[in-house]
C-alpha cells in the first residue's frame, strides 16, 4: 500500500532470519571468500534494485553492485556483525551510489527538444531512465508472499516513481529510499549517510514534498501489486492486435485523451491523443508507412509492456524498433514510455527476428 505523503510502504529492510552468528562474522573478517560470496550472492538481486531506484539506469545499477561488493570485500574487517550483513551491503551500495552521483557521473535533469519534432522538450523527464525485467526483479524477492516482496511491489518500481525521485538531490533520494522503502529507522538512516537525525528528518519531509508535485495523482490508489492485472493484460493484447495490424482507429481506441508519451532518452513528450497518434501516423499507414509489423509481449517494472520488430518492403527479417511499457486506468492507456531497442537484450530479445520464428 501506498504510505503517507503517496510515498510507498514500509518492507522491512533487516531480516532477522539472515545468520549473523560469530564464525560466519569472523570467517568474512578473515577474508574466507566462500563465506563471503555466499553471503554477496544472497543480496546481490536486490542490491541491484537498490541501486536502480537511486541511479534510474539498470546498467548503471548493475556497474554499483559490483563496485559494492568489491568495496565490501576490501572493508570486510570493518564487519562486526552487530547489523546482518544485508544492511551492511545497503550501507555500502547506497553511499557507492552516491559517490557515484556526485562525481563525473552526475547527471542534471534536463532535455532539449529536437527541431522541427512535434514533441514538445520534457525538462521533467528523466533522458537516462531505463526499464527492469520484471524476471529479473522477482529475483530480488523470489518469495511472492514474504516480507521482501513489497520492497519489489509496483509502487517502489514502477516508472513514474522512479523519473519523479531522479528530480530529487541525491542525498534526499537516498533518504527517502532507505526510510519509505527499504523501511529503515531514522537513527539507522543517519548513520548510515553520515547525517544527523534532524538532517534526515528534514531530507524526508522535503522529499515528500517534491514526490507529493510530481507523482500521479491515482498513485495513492494503487496496491501493492506485483504483476499486471488481468485489466491491464487485455489491454496489452488489444494494442498488440492493432499495433500488428497497423490499425491506427484501433489504437486511438485504447488511448484516454489525456495519453502522454515519453521517449527517453529523447526527452520528447507528445501530450494528449492528438499529438500521440500524429506521430505514429506516418509510421503506420499512407505511402511511407514503415512495412510489416511484429510484437513480443513483456512484463517491466510490473507494468504491461511490448517489443515492436518492422519489416520494411524489402527486407527479409524483421528489426527491433522500440519497447513501449504502457501504463493504464479505467481500461485506457494513460502513458506509454517508449525505450529504445538497444535494451532488448535485457529481456533476452534479439535486435532481429527471421519470418519463421513470428509464424502462429
Amino acid at each position: 500500500m501506498s504510505g503517507r505523503d503517496g510515498t510507498a510502504g514500509r518492507p522491512t529492510a533487516e531480516p532477522t532470519t539472515e545468520p549473523t552468528a560469530e564464525p560466519a562474522v569472523e570467517a568474512v573478517r578473515a577474508g574466507d571468500e566462500a563465506v563471503f560470496g555466499e553471503f554477496a550472492a544472497r543480496h546481490r538481486h536486490e542490491l541491484r534494485v537498490h541501486c536502480y531506484r537511486l541511479l534510474g539506469s539498470f546498467t548503471d545499477a548493475e556497474d554499483l553492485v559490483q563496485e559494492t561488493l568489491l568495496r565490501a570485500w576490501r572493508a570486510r574487517e570493518s564487519f562486526e556483525g552487530r547489523s546482518t550483513f544485508r544492511a551492511w551491503l545497503y550501507r555500502i551500495a547506497t553511499n557507492a551510489c552516491l559517490d557515484a552521483l556526485s562525481g563525473a557521473r552526475a547527471r542534471e535533469v534536463a532535455a532539449a527538444g529536437a527541431p522541427g519534432h512535434p514533441g514538445r522538450p520534457a525538462p521533467a523527464d528523466v533522458p537516462w531512465l531505463q526499464p527492469y525485467p520484471d524476471e529479473l526483479l522477482d529475483l530480488a524477492a523470489p518469495d511472492e508472499g514474504g516480507p521482501d516482496a513489497a520492497a519489489i511491489a509496483r509502487e517502489t518500481v514502477e516508472l513514474a516513481f522512479l523519473a519523479a525521485i531522479q528530480h530529487l538531490p541525491p542525498r534526499q533520494r537516498a533518504v527517502l529510499i532507505l526510510r519509505d522503502v527499504a523501511g529503515w529507522p531514522v537513527t539507522e538512516t543517519a548513520e548510515a549517510l553520515e547525517m544527523s537525525v534532524a538532517s534526515v528528518k528534514s531530507a524526508s519531509q522535503r522529499a515528500r514534498a517534491t514526490l507529493r508535485e510530481r507523482l500521479p495523482r491515482r498513485r495513492a490508489d494503487w496496491a501493492a501489486a506485483t504483476r499486471p492485472s488481468r485489466g491491464e493484460l487485455d489491454l496489452l493484447e488489444r494494442y498488440v492486435t492493432a499495433s500488428r495490424n497497423a490499425d491506427l482507429t484501433g489504437l486511438a481506441a485504447l488511448l484516454r485523451e489525456d495519453v502522454r508519451q515519453a521517449m527517453p532518452p529523447a526527452a520528447l513528450v507528445f501530450d494528449g491523443r492528438a499529438a500521440v497518434l500524429d506521430m505514429w501516423r506516418p509510421v503506420l499507414e499512407g505511402e511511407e508507412r514503415w512495412g510489416e509489423w511484429h510484437c513480443v509481449t513483456l512484463a517491466v517494472n510490473r507494468l504491461p509492456a511490448v517489443a515492436n520488430y518492422v519489416r520494411r518492403p524489402g527486407e527479409s527479417s524483421f528489426t527491433a524498433v522500440n519497447i513501449d511499457v504502457l501504463c493504464a486506468e479505467d481500461g485506457l492507456v494513460t502513458e506509454i514510455t517508449t525505450f529504445g531497442p538497444e535494451l532488448l537484450p535485457l529481456f533476452g530479445l534479439p535486435l532481429s527476428i527471421e519470418p519463421a520464428v513470428t509464424e502462429p
